[in-house]
């Protein structure tokens, strides 16, 4: 699912709006993580949806 981050937690976690209407907590993916890939605010980004709990999510891509 795409959505736009609205708010960055200092624990690592976004606040996500998606496109759907619906907002989640999301966290960076492990190799985002690694590869230094930085999200902010505003940004246009790619989010997987735990299928245990659908108000959680791993950022996967951010658009450039």
């Amino acid at each position: 699912m795409e959505g736009e981050v609205l708010e960055a937690f200092p624990s690592g976690m976004f606040r996500v709006g998606l496109d759907n209407g619906h907002e989640l907590i999301a966290y960076t993916a492990g190799k985002m993580r690694r590869y230094r890939i930085r999200v902010n605010p505003g940004d246009r980004i790619k989010v997987e949806l735990s299928p245990y709990d659908l108000k959680r999510g791993r950022i996967v891509y951010r658009y450039r």
